[in-house]
């Protein structure tokens, strides 16, 4: 992880929903090196911090967080603190507890010790990572789904939108195949490929930067397999460029989706042509697995 120098701000967001917090966290990853989410278990509501050079990247910031209240509906008020960087991460590592998830994975933070696990692919991950650490409904679903699919055994996989790339690199390691892993952000794509690093897949993890479905290199040939965990109305918008791209027989696995949302991502994917094989529901998140053919 990143230790930037002094002085540093933290940046906070307060009682948000959890159908909120993609949004937000993406948009504070813009300028913040390091970002964290603790759920308020009382209230059921979540906080996302980040930490940042004070002042870096306001304009930026601020068109950001625009876009995740224009997406999500919701205006939080940004809260700013000088802080020590030592003590933020210290508490985001105490809220990022080793995860065992179905029966294969388990995501190991690394300030934790890293003792053998016989049965399981252990993804370690830096507590500094936010979304997509295994904690979030909908990253558990995809994973859960992921081990669904797996004997099919594609050769060609897609993880669109990868964030900290946990799914590429559960693909990656439970398939044997190598993955592309895109990003809109660039924060994400370095991380990705970080963490892809740390866990002795950087060659089989490809971290790079892309607009969906916009840049040549996603475009090039079909999938077998594609995952993205991103946001409903977005899968809606590429659910065209997904179907095109998918090869016959292929798999699609859709979450970032509420289960009130999921009827229209179906509906969206299903005028394309293709086929709900599961539905897997975790809390108030739906994972999708779409099959074309």
């Amino acid at each position: 992880m990143r230790r930037r120098a002094e002085p540093l701000e933290a940046l906070s967001l307060d009682g948000l929903p959890e159908e909120a917090v993609p949004a937000f966290e993406a948009a504070l990853a813009t300028v913040c090196g390091t970002v964290g989410y603790f759920r308020d278990e009382e209230a059921g509501t979540w906080r996302i911090e980040g930490v940042r050079e004070a002042g870096a990247g306001e304009a930026e910031l601020t068109g950001a967080l625009a876009l995740a209240a224009a997406l999500t509906g919701l205006s939080p008020a940004l809260h700013r603190a000088p802080v020590d960087a030592e003590g933020w991460l210290e508490r985001v590592a105490e809220g990022f507890p080793e995860q065992p998830i179905g029966r294969r994975f388990l995501v190991r933070p690394t300030h934790l010790p890293d003792p053998p696990a016989p049965g399981r692919i252990v993804l370690r991950l830096d507590a500094g990572v936010a979304f997509g650490s295994g904690e979030h409904g909908s990253t558990r679903g995809c994973l859960l789904a992921l081990e669904r699919v797996a004997h099919r055994r594609p050769r060609r996989i897609l993880d669109l939108g990868t964030g900290s790339g946990i799914l590429a690199m559960a693909a990656a390691r439970l398939l044997r195949r190598p993955v592309l892993a895109t990003d809109i952000e660039p924060w994400s794509v370095r991380v990705a490929a970080e963490n892809a690093r740390r866990n002795g897949l950087g060659r089989l993890v490809a971290a790079r930067l892309a607009d969906g479905w916009r840049h040549r290199a996603v475009r090039a040939g079909r999938y077998d397999l594609v995952l993205a965990n991103i946001l409903a109305r977005p899968l809606c918008t590429m659910a065209s460029d997904l179907a095109a791209h998918l090869a016959p027989g292929g798999t699609a696995i859709l979450a970032g989706l509420l289960d009130t949302q999921a009827r229209m991502v179906l509906a969206a994917h299903r005028r394309q042509g293709l086929r709900l094989q599961a539905r897997l529901d975790h809390g108030r998140w739906t994972t999708l697995v779409l099959r074309k053919g």
